[in-house]
């Protein structure tokens, strides 16, 4: 059974055109844009500070996404995907961006729009990754650039696709 539930008096705002899957978890001041999903045992805890996400971000299966304590909130732009058993926790990311299945983003980092974390990857804390590039590695790194076809064939590829899966669990 999905929770979602108030924490300190603050509900989480998921606007009805989103989907949450029937055992993910949405806890406190969390706001969702249009056309999100949040997949199955995915956590979402604005407990703690809140979580901003824009519209299309799917936060696939297992992932969390949190925040610290009265210091670093969460913020997501749109067309925003979050891996399976990806940790997102007290940054910011930018529109069109792709947080690869497994990977740590660490507080204050803020990855800009059109980039890549590949899968495995930790983003250690105050990181910034620039616009249109890939990082992978433990410590992530710059490892490329991201070519236009890269950011149509994967970055809005995925993000459309949830839209579309989200949509088979709504009928």
């Amino acid at each position: 059974m999905k929770i979602i539930k108030a924490v300190k008096g603050k509900f989480p705002q998921i606007p009805e055109d989103c989907f949450v899957a029937e055992n993910a978890t949405i806890v406190g001041e969390v706001s969702m844009g249009r056309n999100c999903s949040v997949w199955y045992n995915a956590v979402i805890r604005g407990d703690v500070h809140f979580i901003k996400m824009g519209d299309k971000v799917n936060v696939q299966d297992g992932a969390i996404i949190h925040a610290t304590y009265q210091k670093s909130p969460t913020t997501i732009g749109n067309n925003v995907s979050i891996g399976h058993n990806a940790i997102v926790h007290g940054c910011t990311i930018h529109d069109n961006v792709l947080i690869g299945m497994g990977s740590i983003i660490m507080d204050d980092c803020v990855i800009e729009s059109n980039s890549i974390i590949a899968a495995g990857a930790v983003v250690s804390k105050n990181t910034r990754v620039e616009s249109g590039t890939i990082y992978a590695g433990i410590p992530a790194k710059k490892i490329k650039d991201i070519s236009k076809e890269l950011i149509s064939g994967e970055i809005d590829r995925i993000a459309n696709n949830y839209v579309e899966y989200a949509s088979w669990f709504k009928e």
